[in-house]
């Protein structure tokens, strides 16, 4: 399985940090917030990875080079303006190939996300080995979290058959982390180029009931604001640390 690691947002909200640094390697506890995933992608055995960029992406290719520093192989999906998600995804997808393949925005810090867990999300057959109809197999595997104090409605509510745009009563409904397996064909309607946002794709597809999903209650921020760089770097019993609120872009690269 190969992974796409989204750096091409801008960052406004990180502004003056990312005049000159772009968002994806500022640093979380000495490391850039790129190589925390890269560094856990290769310790679950997923080497072939995939970064698109925009914004100073120039810097991101000189410090991660082709990968071969951590163990991986990187190539790089260059834009000239960010093209959302679903659209720098779709300008990767020949790099991509067409198997299931991970995304992850590269401005959350979750370092001890075990990616292994991603491998097998998207089954083609059921458990005794028949494949499933092409319109009812999962499309997309998310990762959800419990919702950030201003997001408090979420995104989707995750029940035994998935994931919903309205859960039924008792439901909560939760946020998109930022993490997830797609099948490439979600993003083939998308000519090369277009900038196409993810959201009305993933709702069209729990519509369809081919919205696969979990709980991921690991440590997840987003790091949003130089307030919050600075909660997560300060030190682990400063006053800081216990004020940092989780954030969210909700599929979208800032």
């Amino acid at each position: 399985m190969k992974a796409m690691l989204l750096a091409a947002g801008r960052g406004e909200r990180m502004r003056p940090l990312t005049d000159t640094c772009p968002k994806p390697l500022l640093k979380v506890r000495g490391r850039p917030l790129i190589v925390w995933h890269i560094l856990n992608l290769v310790k679950a055995g997923i080497t072939e990875i995939v970064i698109n960029h925009a914004h100073l992406g120039h810097m991101i290719e000189q410090l991660l080079g082709d990968g071969s520093q951590f163990g991986a192989q990187i190539r790089y999906s260059a834009e000239a303006t960010a093209l959302e998600t679903a659209g720098g995804i779709a300008k990767a997808l020949p790099l991509l190939g067409d198997e299931p393949f991970i995304v992850v925005s590269s401005d959350i810090y979750i370092p001890h996300f075990n990616f292994s867990e991603c491998l097998n999300t998207l089954e083609d057959n059921d458990m005794w080995g028949n494949p499933h109809p092409l319109d009812k197999r999962d499309v997309a595997w998310l990762y959800m979290v419990k919702n950030p104090s201003f997001h408090p409605e979420g995104d989707f509510a995750l029940n035994l058959m998935g994931l919903s745009n309205q859960g039924k009563e008792g439901e909560p409904r939760l946020t998109f982390g930022n993490i997830g397996v797609y099948r490439p064909e979600m993003f083939t309607g998308i000519k090369a180029g277009e900038h196409a946002k993810l959201a009305p794709i993933l709702r069209d597809y729990a519509d369809r009931g081919q919205l696969g999903g979990e709980l991921y209650s690991g440590v997840w921020h987003n790091v949003g604001t130089p307030e919050q760089l600075a909660a997560l770097n300060a030190p682990l019993n400063g006053p800081l640390n216990g004020s940092l609120n989780r954030t969210t872009t909700q599929g979208k690269q800032t």
